[in-house]
């Protein structure tokens, strides 16, 4: 599935200095390393309903066996001593080297000899974790991707040197010491540094499983169709708190989705859960949701944060028109395409910004071979949308209680009449310090 940075930075997936993106939401895993793959996973969807699948199977072995991985003993410690280990230029080591010359060695390089020691601990609590890790995971063949880890991971751990490797043995013993420095500093240094990439993967499927189970993600029922699918049964957004669910159809017949309410109602959060929910989907790992069932799409195009650019002189509303012009771009393709659109031409007139969203959302309904998710606060434009029976009128209903706003954040059907700018303005006091300030002129 196809995506863009604008996309990327919508839907909330990285990090800002204001809050924590859901990357880091996801992360659950022991090591940088295993961080690094885990961002690779997330940054890039898969492009087949196979490819989804098999990697939510894997996901769901890892689930089965979460405790057993959770108590494994590397650590990112543990990764960063080994990458030190082949990194740093120890004093050289003899290719033979006898009891007395290993004394000799540790006396004459006490602090070479410390440091190497210290590495031999965690380079034997590596290969020791991932020798039982093999011992629960080599019968889940199942799975193509559990079953090729096993198979590389199998395949370098099974060397002569390194058969009944004892940390406690070794590492009193400094001819054993230094042996198996030199074995792994010069003819082991290639395979132990592909077993840490090798681990990483683990490590990212760890955090994967790990964060599916924990917010109690459901992996998608995927409908292989030539037409746009989606089916959601209470959605939430997994960085709010307290959340409120929502639940959604959206097919090629009803395949435009017409959302209104106030400010702050919950239209824009709303919209960022459909672009989770169908990001993630795609990316293998389970959505936030109770149910979800969708076709294969080639693409998630978002309009959700669009900015002025004063370097180039370029106006709010100008960034909006080249965002739509791109998107319509895109997708007359032909290609399946979800697309999420957050209040269309705020930067403009009511008038201009009225015939200009009825232009495209009358354009964007007849392209059925996509899924359009549109929010707007020009309630005005839905009568004369309403002949067309692919539309979908939803709306986020705010009551008024004593002047005090009551958010339900559920969708109901129909269009909003609220019109609480003004209250909300009253409200927030800004009101009455404009009636003060006019008090005090004259």
């Amino acid at each position: 599935m196809l995506v863009d940075k604008i996309t990327l930075k919508d839907i909330g997936l990285f990090d800002t200095d204001e809050s924590e993106g859901l990357i880091s939401h996801l992360n659950f895993c022991k090591s940088n390393g295993g961080k690094e793959q885990l961002d690779q996973y997330l940054a890039h969807p898969l492009n087949s309903i196979e490819a989804i699948e098999k990697r939510q199977k894997a996901i769901v072995v890892f689930i089965n066996e979460i405790d057993f991985v959770h108590e494994m003993k590397i650590t990112n410690g543990t990764t960063l001593v080994i990458e030190k280990f082949f990194g740093t230029a120890f004093k050289p080591i003899p290719t033979q080297i006898s009891y007395p010359g290993a004394y000799w060695y540790q006396y004459i390089n006490g602090a070479d000899y410390a440091l190497l020691k210290y590495s031999l601990e965690h380079l034997i609590l590596f290969y020791e974790n991932l020798n039982n890790w093999l011992l629960v995971f080599e019968n889940k063949n199942e799975n193509p991707i559990v079953a090729t880890l096993v198979q590389n991971i199998k395949k370098l751990v099974q060397h002569p040197s390194l058969a009944n490797l004892n940390a406690q043995s070794t590492l009193a013993n400094p001819q054993k010491l230094l042996t198996l420095a030199y074995f792994f500093r010069n003819h082991y240094k290639n395979n132990t540094l592909q077993l840490l990439q090798y681990f990483f993967e683990l490590d990212a499927y760890y955090s994967m499983a790990m964060a599916t189970k924990k917010f109690n993600f459901v992996f998608p029922t995927w409908i292989k169709s030539e037409t746009p699918l989606l089916e959601v049964v209470s959605a939430i957004h997994p960085l709010v708190p307290n959340p409120v669910d929502n639940t959604i159809s959206l097919s090629s017949q009803t395949n435009l989705f017409f959302l209104t309410g106030a400010n702050m109602a919950g239209k824009s959060t709303f919209i960022k859960t459909l672009g989770i929910v169908i990001y993630l989907a795609h990316v293998g790992i389970g959505a936030p949701a109770k149910k979800v069932t969708l076709s294969l799409f080639d693409g998630l195009i978002t309009n959700l944060t669009i900015a002025d650019n004063i370097v180039k002189g370029e106006s709010y509303f100008f960034n909006e028109v080249q965002r739509i012009k791109n998107t319509i771009e895109k997708i007359i393709d032909g290609k399946k395409y979800f697309v999420l659109i957050d209040e269309l031409f705020k930067g403009t007139n009511i008038q201009d910004a009225m015939k200009c969203s009825t232009a495209v959302i009358e354009g964007l309904q007849y392209l059925r071979n996509s899924i359009f998710v549109i929010s707007t606060h020009l309630y005005e434009i839905s009568d004369g949308l309403k002949k067309y029976d692919n539309i979908q009128f939803s709306y986020f209903e705010t009551e008024v209680r004593q002047k005090e706003l009551v958010f339900h954040y559920q969708l109901k059907q129909g269009v909003s009449q609220d019109r609480l700018g003004y209250l909300i303005l009253e409200r927030e006091g800004v009101v009455d310090l404009l009636n003060n300030m006019t008090k005090n002129k004259y």
